[in-house]
This record gives C-alpha cells, structure tokens and sequence, in this order.
C-alpha cells in the first residue's frame, strides 16, 4: 500500500534527501505533509513536484505568499502555518512515517506529537532527544511510535542490532560512535580563534546544513550525538564512546559483551540511513553510491582530542548533571552558533557560552517535569547564553 510521509523541515539537506529516495520508489510513498520554516519559494517547488495535501511555514504572512505561488498553478494543497499546525501534520491520522528534520529544539513538540500518535517516526531531529529526553522517550513508549534513528551514527549502531529491543542490554558492552573530525582536526589549535564561518562550513565528508556544519567542526554534533545515544539505547554515559575517523566510512560500532565488534559501513551519504528508516526492516534502493572495498585508503582512528574539541566533555558532564542540564546545554549552542555564523563572536567563543551557559543555569527539580517546564527552561538558557554572546561580541569591538 502506498505510504504517506509527513516531512518536517523538507527544505533541508535531509528533508530533500527523503525526497530524492522516494522518488526512486514510484507508487510505494506518498508526500502527504511537507514544512518549511522560512524557505517558501523553494517550498513551492517542492508542492509542485509532489503535490501534498498539506504545506506547513512559519507564520502567517509566509503561508500567504505559499497560498499565492500554489494558486498560481491551480494546486489544492492546503497550506497552513505555527508550531501548532508542525504537531497536528505530525500526528495526522492518515499520516504513516514522519520524517523529523527540523533543527534545533524547535522540532521537539512536533516530534512528541508524532511519537503520542503511534507513527514510525524517523528521527534526524536529535535536539528533541537533547533537550526532550525521558518525557520524550515516554511519549515513544505512550503512543506504541517505532522510533528509527537517521543520523548516520545511531543508524548504524541501529542497524547492528537485533530487531527485538529486549535484546539489546544482552548484547551490548559499549558503543562507539565514530566523528570525521570535521575540517580542523589536524590544525592547530591555537589558530582556531581566527575561523571564518566560511571555513567551518566546508566540511570535508558531508553535506549539511550551516549549523550542522559548524557543530562537525566544534564536535558539538557528536556532544549531541551522545546524548541522543544515551536515550536511543538505553545507555550510561560510560558506555558511549567516541573516536575520531576521518574516512567516514565506518559510520560507527557496537562492542559486543563478548568483544566482537560489529560494524555497518557505507559511502557517507544521508540517502542511506533515511532508505533504512523509509522501509525498515525491508532494505530498499537508496541512491547513494555503492562502497568500492578495493579503491579503499587505509580506515584509520584517532582520540578525539580534548584541547581541539572542548565541547565534547559537557555532553558527559550533562549527561551526569540534574535532568534538564542537556536542555540548557543544547539552547546554549544554538545561540552561539547562530551569534557564530552572524559574526558576532568567535569560533572559539562557543564553547565559552555554551560551558559558561552551563555552569550559570543549574535545572532543579521543576524544570523538567513537563514539557512546558522543559520549553521555559530553554527560553532561559537562551536568554543567559545570548548574555554571554553579547559581552564577548563587545570585547571583541573593542
């Protein structure tokens, strides 16, 4: 039967990428749901190819201008807009997979709407395991939701493992998620105050978006990375593990309690995990280009180095802090990245707001009871980080 897919963020990397698999599969998917926060035109041209029944933006001067393009052509798709029309797309009743793409926390409640409405829910969104955790791991359980990671790395540990969950504590010791190192791990770091956002963008592995690149370069992905770990699996921080590999073939590793080590590799391409979460537990066509073992260089791997990426140990320090503290963590990078990429601050200087953004705001009990307390919570790390982006954007004009 056909299969409607909702896609939140389908503008994005991973979001056009769903699309490009889909397409490989006439007849098998439909797109019933696509959004876009700010990427109208280009939204547009999505709703002329895959004519869904609906299309979701920001506000409701962006959903105007969609309903004028849509009109122009003679589509029906309804067109709506605000965080409450992302949740009800997300949860829709006819509504099969929902692709979770949007980045940042802002993609929490959508994603906790789709996990209560029982959906296979494809989760690239990893900011709704940072900052939602144990309230959004409950909805998943709630709602009876087959969550299918789309990272790269929590696909691959996914794809080690058995396909009965109760399994898993039996086979796992550890796991280890691998990091290209991104585009400064061999320079020096006494020079990476003087990164251009231009320069942090150019990953050398992958195509992402701008604020997934710069977190490649800090290691802040992987901090995150972490984090969604440790809830994916069910995991201690202890048994999460990185190591940098900068070939990016091995996409990341289970250490079975025998110490056998089981692996999945491929080309470093998105298409693949998103055909996994598309079709699991059938295997279909992706896209992306096979692995040639025979073209291969040497598969090589470092320590992630803790001068070069700081950012790394807060994910622990989080992780073993009051529930809420990856909250704060996560509202803290998004700030600084985005204060980053606007030039306001150094490349270095994000990982001063996010470390002093921790050590300033300490959650209490009430702060993550709810997913309300856990939203609040975030304005308030935000508002403290950006305090902090504001007093070194001023040292740095002086």
């Amino acid at each position: 039967m056909l299969e409607r897919v909702c896609i939140l963020g389908a503008t994005g990397s991973v979001g056009t990428s769903t699309l490009d698999v889909m397409a490989l599969h006439p007849g098998r998917y439909e797109a019933f749901a696509l959004t876009a926060q700010h990427r109208v035109d280009e939204l547009a041209q999505l709703c002329r190819r895959w004519k869904p029944r609906f299309a979701v933006v920001g506000t409701a001067a962006q959903a105007t201008h969609l309903r004028q393009l849509l009109a122009a052509d003679g589509l029906a798709t309804e067109v709506l807009h605000g965080p409450q029309a992302l949740a009800d797309v997300a949860a829709h009743p006819e509504v099969d997979r929902v692709m979770a793409a949007i980045v940042g926390a802002a993609g929490l409640p959508a994603c906790i709407a789709a996990a209560r409405a029982g959906k296979k829910l494809m989760l690239a969104n990893k900011e709704a395991l940072v900052v939602g955790g144990r309230l959004f791991m409950q909805a998943v359980a709630e709602g009876g939701a087959e969550l299918l990671p789309i990272d790269s790395e929590h696909s691959a540990i996914f794809q080690c493992l058995p396909e009965d969950r109760r399994q898993w504590a039996q086979r796992i010791d550890h796991i280890v998620l691998t990091a290209s190192g991104g585009p400064f791990r061999t320079r020096d770091p006494a020079t990476l105050h003087a990164v251009t956002p231009e320069q942090a963008v150019a990953h050398p592995n992958w195509v992402m978006g701008r604020k997934i690149s710069v977190d490649s370069a800090t290691m802040m992905n992987k901090a995150l990375e972490v984090i969604e770990a440790r809830w994916l699996f069910d995991l201690g921080p202890d048994d999460i593990r990185v190591v940098l590999h900068p070939q990016s073939i091995i996409h990341s590793m289970v250490v079975c309690r025998d110490n056998s080590v089981l692996a999945q590799l491929g080309t470093p391409d998105m298409k693949v995990p998103i055909a996994v979460g598309l079709a699991w537990p059938e295997r279909i066509v992706s896209g992306a280009d096979a692995l040639d073992f025979l073209k291969l260089a040497a598969l090589s791997f470092e320590p992630a180095d803790a001068v070069r990426f700081p950012g790394l140990q807060l994910a622990y320090d989080a992780l073993r802090g009051p529930e809420g503290s990856t909250t704060v963590l996560n509202a803290a990078n998004e700030v600084a990245v985005a204060a980053f990429l606007d030039r306001q601050i150094r490349f270095t200087d994000i990982h001063r707001v996010n470390a002093d953004t921790v050590a300033a705001l300490i959650p209490g009990a009430a702060d993550a009871a709810s997913l309300d307390d856990l939203l609040a919570l975030d304005l308030r790390a935000r508002s403290q980080a950006q305090a902090r982006v504001q007093s070194l954007s001023e040292a740095l004009t002086r």
